[in-house]
């Protein structure tokens, strides 16, 4: 009956429809691209090594409330003091130096811009499990003599030298004009909304090779600690390490660090408020466009219910109950807000294929929000359809029929 009846009104069926695939279409887009993008999000850093510590100058955070006038005047970490915290830190630890800056890189006439700088020590690749795609590693001596030896990205060999694997042992100039010789590409890793290290667009170099293109007090320097053995506590190791850090720079008892301790949990948790408030301005627009699609339907609804009066008195008079009538507009409305909500799931699988393919970041619908979706559809049905449900229940037999 349902069925039947949205054949003979196909535009105000459609009409009752486009309200909810409107509404389901926001709430589920939104709620599809913020879980995406927060799962791309934690991932990376999850990638970036569990139970490592950065020390550095800046404490993590931002935005205007950001109190950086208190950070500002802190020095930065030195490579000395990654020495001394090597020698003084009493866990089993992996410990690397790290600073970056941005620069060009050059092969003849061919330059390439804004590239990354990734000045390391040799723990570093341990840390981030840097694997070779042609070519080889920087060797242990290179790394302590700073030998004027790189590895670079796929997406940079494949710039200057069209294939990547041409790029090996060839020498390239820095910025200043400071030679190298290419010993290794990293392999291609492709692009994501958030990189912690864009491995493909960067140079990894010995750090004193980098301190010879920028000071390392520019080049944002950090220490990273990561402590051996999953069952460490990462409280623990941040209490050690600052009790070091306060050691290795002479601070008195009486005055405030003047370094900072960041860990990946840490950075997740300064994200949650943004995808927090990008999740209720996502809600808030998307129930402004479901609650015009439940006052549609519940439109449509009271118009079907004056349009089977005859019917519905002549259903009570041979013996139909109230609730078999109630649940009759109930059903139908619910049906229709379904329909309407498979619409709009249409519509997002096609909208998380575009962006998908524009972003480099896999946008899928999980199946909690697919029973979301399902579930608010039945809501909104019930809801649209409760009254005229009702109306129609609480008919006098006589009077439904003899209308017209």
């Amino acid at each position: 009956m349902a069925l039947s009846e949205f054949r003979s009104n196909k535009l105000r069926t459609f009409l009752s429809l486009f309200g909810i695939t409107v509404g389901i279409f926001c709430i589920i887009s939104v709620l599809a691209v913020i879980n995406s993008m927060e799962k791309a999000v934690k991932d990376n850093l999850s990638a970036i090594a569990k139970q490592t510590v950065f020390i550095g100058k800046w404490e993590n955070g931002g935005g205007p409330d950001y109190p950086w006038w208190k950070y500002v005047n802190r020095p930065e970490v030195k490579f000395e003091e990654m020495t001394l915290v090597k020698k003084k830190f009493n866990f089993p630890s992996t410990i690397a130096f790290f600073s970056s800056t941005q620069g060009t890189l050059e092969n003849g006439s061919s330059i390439v811009s804004n590239i990354n700088y990734y000045g390391v020590t040799e723990e570093f690749g341990i840390l981030q499990s840097i694997s070779i795609g042609f070519g080889r590693n920087i060797e242990t001596q290179e790394y302590t003599d700073g030998a004027n030896v790189i590895l670079i990205g796929y997406v940079v060999a494949e710039t200057l030298f069209g294939k990547a694997e041409a790029a090996v042992a060839q020498t390239v100039k820095l910025s200043k004009g400071r030679a190298a010789v290419v010993v290794g590409v990293l392999p291609k890793k492709g692009s994501s909304i958030f990189e912690a290290w864009d491995y493909d667009n960067s140079i990894i170099m010995p750090h004193q090779l980098l301190s010879q293109i920028k000071p390392l007090k520019d080049a944002n320097p950090l220490i990273m600690v990561q402590a051996k053995g999953d069952n460490m506590p990462l409280e623990n190791i941040k209490s050690e390490l600052m009790g070091v850090m306060r050691s290795v720079r002479r601070i008195s008892p009486f005055k405030e660090n003047n370094f900072s301790l960041t860990d990946i949990d840490s950075i997740s948790k300064t994200l949650d408020p943004i995808i927090s408030g990008m999740n209720m301005g996502g809600w808030f627009i998307s129930g402004l466009c479901l609650l015009v699609g439940m006052f549609g339907v519940a439109n449509i609804m009271f118009v079907t219910v004056r349009e089977r009066t005859s019917q519905i008195g002549l259903k009570k008079a041979i013996g139909a109950k109230r609730k078999s009538i109630m649940m009759e507009f109930l059903l139908e409305s619910s049906f229709l807000c379904i329909l309407g909500g498979i619409m709009g799931l249409i519509l997002v699988f096609i909208l998380t294929k575009i962006i998908s393919s524009m972003l480099d970041m896999p946008v899928f619908i999980s199946f909690g929000i697919f029973f979301l979706a399902i579930s608010i559809c039945i809501i909104i049905g019930i809801l649209a359809g409760i009254i005229p449900a009702f109306i129609a229940a609480k008919m006098d037999p006589v009077v439904a029929i003899r209308s017209k």
